[in-house]
């Protein structure tokens, strides 16, 4: 009696381990965040209010911080003016707000400026309609991929293997203490232009 009654509790043991969920396996590295802000303007306007200064402020430090190795700098505008007008405007207040980040201390290097115009509105509204929230800039700021840290060195390594004796001054400099500095985003297409251009082959990209 007491042994069948081991046999079978030993049993039931046995299928409840086989039954036990497999372990959750650790949650994969993260990709680098983004942070973003937005400036706004009034209309048909492309200078900084106090308010928005606070905000590039803002932009600023957290690229200071560490966190951010390069800026989107998106201008748009609401849907009141030709296209051609708004393009020119959102680029306009792209540009104002790249010169305030550089002012603030960010490199101008590390800023992409671009005008989207009325195309990408936040706000869906009818032609010709003066939409405050469309009438902004944002600024989108991204980590440091590890893998284009390890190419900007690869190719900093080509560089100064073939070319660093002769031609190591003005945007190339820069490019190589970006490098070492740990800020890949503005020294990458340096160094593929100025690589390419000497007819060296580039390492190869993860």
């Amino acid at each position: 009696m007491f042994r069948k009654l081991g046999v079978v509790m030993a049993t039931a043991l046995l299928v409840s381990a086989c039954q036990q969920p497999d372990p959750v396996p650790p949650p994969a590295p993260s990709a680098p965040t983004a942070a973003s802000y937005m400036v706004f303007f009034d209309f048909n306007s492309a200078a900084l209010s106090a308010q928005a200064q606070g905000t590039i402020r803002q932009a600023a430090a957290a690229y200071k911080a560490g966190g951010t190795s390069a800026i989107t700098d998106t201008g748009h505008t609401d849907r009141s003016g030709s296209d051609t007008y708004n393009l020119a405007l959102s680029l306009r207040r792209a540009t104002v707000v790249k010169d305030a980040l550089v002012r603030e201390g960010v490199p101008a290097a590390a800023i992409t400026a671009i005008g989207r115009g009325e195309s990408q509105p936040l706000v869906q509204t009818a032609d010709g309609v003066r939409e405050p929230q469309n009438r902004r800039v944002e600024l989108a700021g991204y980590g440091t991929n590890p893998n284009d840290l390890a190419y900007c060195r690869a190719m900093a390594a080509t560089y100064r293997r073939y070319l660093g004796t002769t031609q190591s001054d003005g945007d190339a400099g820069l490019a190589l203490a970006q490098c070492e500095a740990g800020d890949p985003a503005p020294a990458i297409p340096v160094l593929e232009r100025l690589l390419t251009d000497a007819r060296l082959r580039l390492p190869p990209r993860v």
